[in-house]
C-alpha cells in the first residue's frame, strides 16, 4: 500500500478519537464535578531514505538525514482535575471541595473508591450514601433526631441533637489526594480508582497539608468549556477533511501510474 494512504488513514484515525473525546466532554457538560478529557498524540516511525551526509571535507558542513514519517497515533487520553465553578444547593448534604482533594466511598466489593461529586443523602440507617448507594468513607451517621447540620471548611460534621440547643461533633470528613491526579482510572457514576500511575492515595483533613476547604450546600460543576470545545470540534473536523483529501490524492496518483502501465 501506498505510505502516503497508510500516514493519512491514521490521522482520520487519530481526528475521530479526538472527536470522540469532545463528544464525550460535551454529553457531560452538566455532570456534576466532572472533569474534560483531552487528546495527545504524537509521530509513529520514520523511514529514513537517506543518511546524514558529510559534505565540504575541509568546513566540516553535515547536510541533516532524509526522513519521512508514516503517520500519527495516540499517545494518551488525558483528564484535566481543573477547578469547576460553584452551584450552590443550599442542602446541607451537598459538599464541595475548593481546591485539592477527593471524597472517599465504599464499593459493593469493598474497594474504595475517589470522587469530587459531593451530593449525598442519608441512608435508612442515617448513614451519608452517594446517589449510587455507596456510603461515604469514613463513615458518618447523623442521627434521626440532629438539626441544623453543619459541616466545617475543615469538615468537622456537627448538629444540634433533640431540644439541648447544643452543637455536638457527629463526624469528620476525611479527603484524599494524588501525586498525579490524571492517572487515575475513570469508572463511570463520578467515581475514579487509585492505579500505579496516580500513585497511593494520600488522606487528610480539609485546609491543613495541601487540602483543599469543603464547601457545604455547594455541588461543583463540570469543568467543561463549550466555546474551547466547539473551537477543538472545527479544528478536528478540518483535519480529518485535510486527510480525506490527502488519501484521495493518493489514490489518484496510484491509478494514474496503473493506467499508464496498462498501455
Amino acid at each position: 500500500m501506498n505510505p502516503g494512504l497508510r500516514a493519512s488513514a491514521s490521522g482520520m484515525r487519530a481526528q475521530q478519537t479526538r472527536i470522540d473525546a469532545i463528544a464525550n466532554n460535551l454529553a457531560n457538560v452538566n455532570t456534576t464535578a466532572f472533569k474534560r478529557s483531552r487528546t495527545n498524540f504524537e509521530d509513529m516511525l520514520y523511514e529514513t531514505l537517506q543518511g546524514s551526509q558529510l559534505v565540504h571535507y575541509q568546513g566540516t558542513e553535515t547536510l541533516a538525514p532524509v526522513q519521512i514519517g508514516r503517520g500519527v497515533r495516540l499517545a494518551d487520553v488525558q483528564r484535566i482535575h481543573t477547578q469547576g465553578t460553584f452551584e450552590i444547593t443550599e442542602n446541607p448534604f451537598d459538599f464541595a471541595i475548593e481546591g485539592e482533594g477527593f471524597f472517599q466511598v465504599q464499593l459493593p466489593t469493598g474497594d474504595v473508591a475517589f470522587t469530587r461529586d459531593g451530593h449525598f443523602t442519608r441512608s435508612a440507617e442515617g448513614t451519608l450514601v452517594n446517589h449510587s448507594g455507596y456510603m461515604l468513607q469514613p463513615e458518618i451517621t447523623i442521627p434521626l433526631e440532629a438539626t441544623q447540620v453543619t459541616v466545617s471548611p475543615q469538615g468537622l460534621v456537627s448538629a444540634i441533637l433533640g431540644n439541648s440547643g447544643q452543637q455536638v461533633e457527629i463526624g469528620q470528613l476525611e479527603l484524599a489526594r494524588f501525586v498525579n491526579t490524571s492517572g487515575l482510572l475513570s469508572l463511570g457514576n463520578n467515581l475514579y480508582r487509585e492505579t500505579p500511575a496516580s500513585g497511593q492515595p494520600m488522606t487528610g483533613l480539609g485546609m491543613e497539608d495541601g487540602f483543599g476547604q469543603v464547601v457545604q450546600g455547594s455541588l461543583e460543576s463540570s469543568n467543561v468549556e463549550i466555546v474551547q470545545e466547539m473551537v477543538d470540534m472545527i479544528a478536528a473536523q478540518r483535519a480529518y477533511e485535510v486527510n480525506s483529501k490527502a488519501i484521495k490524492t493518493a489514490e489518484e496518483m496510484i491509478q494514474t501510474v496503473t493506467n499508464e502501465l496498462i498501455r
